[in-house]
């Protein structure tokens, strides 16, 4: 049963390679995978709903289009992992290391990113709606066209990062670092939220003639 899953990397990567001989979607659910070493590994489109990942290793990891529902993330290193289009509703990713990480068009709605390092990750086209991401750094992630409403962004720092396109209506922004931010006439604020005064950096519109 997925329950009972061990903790040994070899066994791990012997059911990935049996899953996949065999065209199916690994089965993941609710395993115990806290502190494994699963770096590089390729668990694309893995069930890993409520799984227990606390501080495993998934630097360079392939969780493309992967489950990962109300999983137990906090402090697991994901740094350059591909998550791109995986479900993380409800998953707890509080201090994680998603340095670099592709996170493009994942459902990351209500996710719990407090204090996540997020610096120069990829969340293009993410749902990030009733997020958490207090403390979080994401000094120069690529936030363009993400969904960031009702999120919590108190005292995030979003220096530098890409916002073209986002919609940030209802987003709590209280003491949130914009230093540098790239905005556009498409970004959606807070009712009444100034970015300019905020230090964020409108993009230039070019005249043609």
């Amino acid at each position: 049963m997925s329950e009972n899953v061990s903790k040994n990397r070899d066994e791990i990567l012997a059911k990935v390679q049996a899953a996949q001989s065999h065209g199916q979607s690994l089965d993941l659910r609710r395993a115990d995978l806290s502190t494994l070493d699963l770096r590089g590994i390729n668990l694309r489109g893995a069930n890993l709903g409520e799984a227990d990942l606390f501080a495993a290793n998934l630097q360079g990891a392939l969780l493309r289009e992967a489950s990962l529902v109300f999983a137990n993330l906090i402090k697991a290193n994901l740094n350059e992992a591909i998550l791109s289009r995986a479900n993380l509703v409800f998953a707890n990713l509080r201090l994680a290391d998603l340095r670099g990480a592709d996170l493009s068009e994942a459902n990351l709605s209500a996710t719990d990113l407090g204090g996540a390092d997020l610096r120069g990750a990829n969340l293009s086209g993410a749902n990030l709606s009733e997020a958490n991401l207090d403390e979080t750094n994401l000094q120069g992630a690529n936030l363009s066209n993400v969904n960031l409403q009702d999120a919590n962004l108190n005292e995030a720092d979003l220096s530098h990062s890409d916002l073209r396109d986002a919609d940030l209506e209802l987003a709590k922004l209280t003491k949130v670092n914009l230093q540098g931010a790239l905005y556009n006439d498409q970004t959606k604020w807070e009712k009444d939220f100034n970015p300019k005064k905020a230090n964020a950096k409108r993009e230039k519109r070019w005249l043609f003639f």
